[in-house]
């Protein structure tokens, strides 16, 4: 529903939760009985391509270092990229009518669809509602266990999944994922708006792909132009809790599976804000 008398009352074309809806508020989701998640955060952006998997995953690992229990729902149906950060295969354990989580070698709890395909190569070919469904399962039908801390990897945009995660999961608040582009404002805009549309709280922004060290003289380099990432976290009233760099030793890290092992501490200011979500 739109702020104030923005309201068009036209339900089929909005996404705010408001009593408008069949006058009551939509429902969360219900975590299933045997699963405990005290906090859960989502990592968003407004286009695909910026690193939201990465930040997710750099943050599990971090939190996880910190001493807390953290696990990975990956909303991502289509284009899966946790399970391939973690180096975690195919074997998802079902029992009766609920499924165990993948634990990571560190102990960090995963769930994507990529874990539960013969062929983690396998396209999934599903529409909107179908995609929709899983990521509720994820939350419903897994028994997750005694997490501190739930990261939501998130597809781009403000789709079917985006929506469905505001809607149906108790988010306690949103990452938002940019990167240092001209078009950066767009990206922090359509994110900061469907916060804004759903009363979620935005926990600040980070900056990925931000500039590159060069490795002989140690210079700098905006490899991607000046940030835009510290004007547009003051024009929206967001803090900017991270900048994180090209580096090549990070990606080869996530390429093998073995983010597990990162030795830099790019993300521990945005770790430190999510310790900080009530």
């Amino acid at each position: 529903m739109a702020e104030n008398n923005e309201c068009t009352h036209d339900c089929s074309s909005c996404g705010a939760d408001c009593p408008s809806r069949g006058g009551e508020a939509i429902q969360k989701e219900k975590l299933n009985p045997r699963a405990s998640v005290k906090h859960v955060v989502g990592v968003v952006s407004g286009k695909g391509g910026v690193g939201k998997s990465i930040v997710t995953s750099m943050l599990a690992v971090e939190m996880n270092r910190r001493g807390k229990t953290v696990a990975v729902l990956d909303a991502d149906i289509t284009g899966p990229s946790i399970p391939k950060a973690f180096g975690a295969k195919r074997g998802v354990e079902a029992v009766d009518d609920v499924m165990i989580p993948h634990y990571t070698k560190t102990g960090i709890q995963l769930m994507s669809v990529n874990l539960l395909l013969e062929d983690e190569a396998s396209p999934v070919v599903w529409r909107g509602p179908v995609i929709a469904g899983a990521v509720k399962q994820f939350w419903t039908d897994v028994v997750w266990q005694d997490v501190d801390y739930m990261f939501v990897d998130m597809p781009p945009g403000t789709g079917d999944v985006p929506l469905t995660v505001f809607q149906s999961l108790p988010l306690d608040g949103i990452i938002i994922v940019t990167t240092p582009q001209e078009l950066v404002s767009m990206i922090v805009e359509k994110a900061v708006n469907m916060a804004k549309l759903m009363n979620i709280p935005i926990v600040g922004l980070v900056e990925n792909m931000s500039y590159a060290v060069c490795p002989d003289c140690g210079k700098r380099l905006n490899i991607f132009g000046e940030s835009k990432a510290q004007k547009a976290a003051e024009q929206y009233g967001i803090p900017l809790l991270a900048q994180i760099p090209l580096d090549g030793k990070l990606a080869s890290l996530v390429d093998s599976g073995e983010v597990e092992q990162m030795e830099n501490d790019y993300i521990s200011p945005a770790a430190d804000a999510v310790e900080g979500v009530e």
